[in-house]
């Protein structure tokens, strides 16, 4: 895997995805893994997941996402299903540990919301 791919999705994530910043950690979280879930599934041809509302909010989101990164970085269409995976693996690492547990943000864990 090249770190640079990585390093472009998490560039063009942090510019332009606002999802990653939800008010809470367990919104973050759950952004994190259902809008880069559903970016992996096109990216790679899967039909994406669209029978809940939550799963066509995340849809939504991704399908923005997915077709940015084709424009974008070359590269996204000539990398194998495996390949992708481990980029988005990644990508939500990267994200968790920028976005959650490096917070300065102390409301992402309050009590009282």
């Amino acid at each position: 895997m090249s770190q640079s791919k990585l390093d472009d999705l998490f560039d063009y994530t942090e510019e332009r995805c606002l999802w990653q910043f939800f008010s809470r950690t367990w919104d973050r979280e759950e952004n994190i893994e259902g809008v880069l879930g559903q970016v992996a599934r096109l990216l790679t041809g899967q039909e994406p997941l669209r029978g809940t509302p939550q799963e066509r909010l995340l849809y939504a989101d991704a399908l923005a996402m997915a077709n940015d990164v084709r424009e974008r970085f070359p590269w996204a269409s000539q990398v194998n299903h495996e390949e992708i995976q481990f980029l988005i693996d990644g990508l939500k690492s990267r994200l968790v540990d920028t976005v959650i547990t490096r917070s300065t943000n102390r409301e992402l864990n309050h009590h009282l919301y």
